[in-house]
């Protein structure tokens, strides 16, 4: 008997990750393709549905099911899209199963993102030793997820783990979500980058300057986290105040929800050491109802491809996902 394949897509606002795994996780086959996203949802799901079947000719089998992981609110129930912040249009209302499953032949699946990447550390990662565990995905936003005795929690309307979007500082800089001192205000990739640009355009920063050659447009993260190791100051600074705002939100989480481990994945987690060390320093500072010693933070063992869960679809289909 042959075994199943099952299809994961990892849907983002410029490229779209396309995966053919087995049940065990064994990748077959894995492409990327431009989202193009200002074609609109009929193109983008056209360009998927090819994808997909690109991949199935390439590996001689078709998928039992697709799971897809959106940038936004999704519709589980009905396969549809609920809001999308960052696309054109915003795809409010788009029935992706609908247009999908006759194309493709098999069930689709829809979950936010970042659940998608904590359902993928959960089966595929941390979670294979821990079976109540939060995740952080801090790039250009953060979000999150977390499991409950090895099942994904989501809430009633899928929305449970948004932890970019509690407040760290009450009157602090207004966030894309309405609010102000939203956690992703603080340390998501933007709000790093944008202090790294202000040192540079204020003179203030030594090496950061010689790496980008003057050029503010090409300030990462990444090449902040280079000038602060090799001994820039105005940048350390910078990024040991970020993982602090970090660490008080992971703090809080473990206030909350005591997982047994936190994660944190995404680009800004590939500052590393310093980024990792000062979120668990905070977090020993922060916490002094339970041994704070025992309190573990780790970076995500799936990289960039944990959004696409390896083979979501098939833990989508077979009630990995707990929703309460």
């Amino acid at each position: 008997m042959t075994e199943d394949v099952f299809a994961s897509v990892d849907l983002g606002g410029t490229k779209i990750a396309c995966a053919l795994a087995t049940t065990d996780g064994q990748v077959l086959a894995e492409h990327k393709t431009p989202t193009q996203a200002h074609e609109g949802p009929a193109a983008v799901l056209a360009r998927i549905g090819a994808l997909v079947e690109a991949l199935s000719d390439e590996v001689g089998r078709r998928p039992a099911a697709l799971g897809m992981g959106i940038p936004g609110e999704a519709d589980i129930a009905r396969g549809s899209v609920k809001f999308l912040p960052n696309l054109p249009t915003q795809w409010r209302g788009v029935p992706v199963a609908d247009v999908l499953e006759p194309r493709l032949g098999c069930p689709i699946y829809l979950l936010n993102d970042v659940r998608a990447a904590t359902l993928g550390e959960l089966v595929y990662g941390h979670g294979r030793q821990v079976g109540n565990l939060a995740f952080f995905a801090v790039g250009t936003g953060i979000g999150g997820g977390f499991t409950i005795d090895g099942h994904l929690h989501l809430g009633p309307n899928g929305t449970a783990g948004e932890f970019g979007h509690h407040t760290i500082i009450p009157d602090g800089p207004r966030c894309g979500c309405g609010s102000r001192g939203c956690l992703e205000t603080l340390c998501s990739g933007p709000a790093i980058t944008a202090e790294g640009v202000r040192l540079l355009l204020t003179g203030q920063t030594t090496r950061l300057q010689e790496l980008v050659n003057g050029d503010a447009g090409r300030v990462t993260p990444h090449e902040m986290a280079l000038a602060a190791a090799a001994g820039d100051v105005a940048v350390r600074d910078i990024l040991v105040r970020a993982a602090e705002y970090l660490g008080i939100g992971v703090a809080n989480v473990f206030a909350i929800l005591h997982p047994d481990l936190v994660v944190i994945g995404g680009s800004v987690a590939e500052i590393g050491p310093l980024l990792f060390d000062t979120v668990r320093a905070t977090v020993r500072q922060r916490i002094g109802m339970f041994p704070a010693d025992e309190l573990r933070v780790e970076p995500s063992l799936l990289g960039n491809k944990a959004a696409m869960g390896n083979c979501l679809g098939r833990h989508c289909s077979g009630g990995t996902i707990g929703i309460s």
